[in-house]
C-alpha cells in the first residue's frame, strides 16, 4: 500500500507534515507548559520539559535547573519532575529513597509533595488545553464582529452570474416580497430561508441611502462551496472555497438546497458536478460518502454528504463584539466541541454511530493539512478544536492519561494512602496497553475506513 497516497493533494505531502507538526507542537507545548508552571508554583521541581520523543535536537538548562529540549519526533511531550522515573511519572524508587533524607528534596519532588499540589499539577495540563481554546475561540469572535441588524451587504461573493444590482452596504428589507427577520433568529431565519425561490435572480428589497428601492441579486444561498471539510468527498477530489457548483448529472442548479437533496438522494452513487472556478468550468465526479452528525437536540443522524458547506451570496457587514461577549462565545465553542466529543464516543461505544468516526495519527496529519489549505482562520480554528480534543482525551480515567492520575490520586484522598507500587506498575502498563491499541486500532481506521 502507498501510504503517500493515504495524504490528500492539497498543496502537497510537505504541507499537510508541516500543519500537523505545528498544530500538535502548540498544543503540546501548552498542555505541559500547564502541568510545569503549575507544578513550579506549588513548589515541585521540573527536570526536563520536552516538545516531542527520542533524539533530543536542542536543548539548555535554565538558572531552575530545568532542561528544555526539543526532541526529533514530534509526537507529543512531557515533563519530566523531581522524583519521576519516565515520561509517564513513574516513581523512581532509587531518588525517592535519596530525597526521603532530606524533607526539603522530598517536598520538590513529584511523589512527596502535598496531594493538592500533585492533583493541581496534573490537571493543569488538560485545563491550560481548554483555556487556550476559550481564549482562541473568543479572540476569533472578537475579530471577526456579528452580523449587523438590519442584515446589512459587507461584500459580494465572486458569482458566475454578473450584473447584479446589489451593492455592499444596502440593508436587506425583503426578497421576493419575503419580509427579512434578524439574521440568525432561529426558526424565522430558517423559514425565511426556506421560503426563497429556487431561481439565479432574485428580487431584493434594500434600503440604499435612506430609501427603499427594489434591485435585482443573487440567489441568497448559492450553491458556493464555502467551505471543505477535510477527508471528504469534496476534498479527496479537490474542491476548493470559492468554487460554485453549476450544475449535477448536466442538470443546471441555482442554489445550495438543490445540491443538498442531490446528494442525499444519490444513496452514494457517483456524482457529476459542473464546477465554476474563477471564470474556468471543471468537470468533476465523486461519490457521497455516510456521515454520522451531531444534532441540535443531541444524537447523531447518518447522512450522505459530499463534505461542502454554503453560506450567503454576500458576507453580512458586521460590528464588534465586547470583551465580555466574546469569551463567554469562547466558553460555548469550547463545551460545545467537549458536548460533541463525548456524545459521540458514547455512540460509538453503544453502536450506534460507526467507530470509523475515530481519528488516528495520519486522520489528524490529513486534517491538519487540509484546513492550512484554507487560510489561518480555519487552521487557528483547528487547533483550538484540537486542543480542546486533547484535553478531554487527558482526562480520561485510564492509567498514564492525566485522567488516571487523578483517580489515583483520589483514592488516595479517601483511602488515605496511595496504591502500592506494584498495584501502580500493573496499572500503568495496563494503560499503556490501552493506549497503544487504540491508537493502533484509529490508525487501521484511517487506512481502511472510506
Amino acid at each position: 500500500m502507498d501510504i503517500v497516497g493515504l495524504f490528500p493533494q492539497f498543496g502537497g505531502l510537505a504541507l499537510t507534515i508541516l500543519a500537523f507538526i505545528l498544530a500538535l507542537s502548540i498544543i503540546v507545548a501548552v498542555h505541559e507548559y500547564g502541568h510545569y508552571i503549575v507544578g513550579r508554583w506549588s513548589g515541585i521541581h521540573a527536570d526536563v520539559f520536552s516538545i516531542g520523543f527520542g533524539p533530543v535536537l536542542f536543548s539548555r538548562v535554565d538558572k531552575r535547573g530545568t532542561r528544555w529540549q526539543l526532541a526529533a519526533l514530534p509526537f507529543g511531550g512531557f515533563v519530566k519532575f523531581a522524583g519521576d522515573a519516565n515520561a509517564a511519572s513513574g516513581k523512581d524508587s532509587e531518588a525517592m529513597e535519596e530525597a526521603a533524607q532530606d524533607p526539603a528534596a522530598l517536598r520538590r519532588t513529584m511523589h512527596g509533595a502535598p496531594l493538592w499540589a500533585r492533583s493541581a499539577t496534573v490537571a493543569a495540563g488538560p485545563v491550560f488545553n481548554f483555556i487556550m481554546s476559550i481564549l482562541v475561540f473568543a479572540g476569533m469572535i472578537f475579530l471577526q464582529g456579528e452580523p449587523k441588524n438590519p442584515l446589512t451587504v459587507g461584500k459580494l461573493l465572486v458569482l458566475p452570474q454578473d450584473g447584479y444590482e446589489l451593492a455592499v452596504g444596502d440593508e436587506i428589507v425583503a426578497i421576493e416580497g419575503q419580509r427579512a427577520p434578524s439574521f440568525g433568529d432561529g426558526p424565522g431565519w430558517d423559514s425565511f430561508r426556506e421560503a426563497m425561490p429556487e431561481a439565479a435572480v432574485l428580487d431584493y428589497t434594500v434600503r440604499r441611502d435612506g430609501a427603499e428601492i427594489t434591485v435585482t441579486g443573487p440567489a441568497l444561498m448559492p450553491p458556493y462551496v464555502q467551505q471543505v471539510a477535510p477527508r471528504s468527498a469534496a476534498d479527496d477530489i479537490d474542491l476548493k472555497p470559492g468554487d460554485v457548483i453549476t450544475a449535477i448529472d448536466g442538470e443546471p442548479i441555482a442554489v445550495f438546497d438543490q445540491l443538498r437533496q442531490a446528494v442525499e438522494g444519490s444513496q452514494g452513487r457517483v456524482l457529476l458536478l459542473d464546477v465554476w472556478r474563477a471564470g474556468e468550468m471543471l468537470e468533476f465526479a465523486l461519490a457521497p460518502k455516510r456521515v454520522d452528525e451531531p444534532q441540535p437536540e443531541g444524537g447523531f443522524k447518518t447522512e450522505w454528504r459530499i463534505g461542502v458547506v454554503g453560506g450567503m451570496a454576500f458576507d453580512p457587514a458586521t460590528e464588534g463584539t465586547g470583551f465580555g461577549q466574546s469569551l463567554w462565545g469562547g466558553v460555548a465553542q469550547t463545551g460545545a466541541v467537549i458536548s460533541n466529543s463525548l456524545s459521540g464516543l458514547y455512540h460509538m461505544i453503544t453502536g450506534a454511530i460507526s467507530t470509523c468516526n475515530m481519528s488516528g495519527v495520519i486522520g489528524i496529519a490529513e486534517t491538519s493539512g487540509s484546513m492550512a489549505s484554507q487560510g489561518a482562520d480555519s487552521f487557528i480554528w483547528f487547533i483550538a478544536v484540537l486542543s480542546v480534543a486533547v484535553g478531554l482525551l487527558n482526562l480520561f480515567p485510564i492509567p498514564a492519561l492525566d485522567g488516571g492520575h487523578l483517580v489515583f490520586y483520589a483514592y488516595e484522598a479517601v483511602a488515605g494512602k496511595p496504591p502500592s507500587d506494584r498495584a501502580l506498575q500493573v496499572m500503568m502498563a495496563t494503560g499503556l496497553a490501552l493506549i497503544l491499541t487504540l491508537m493502533v486500532f484509529a490508525i487501521g481506521n484511517d487506512i481502511f475506513c472510506p
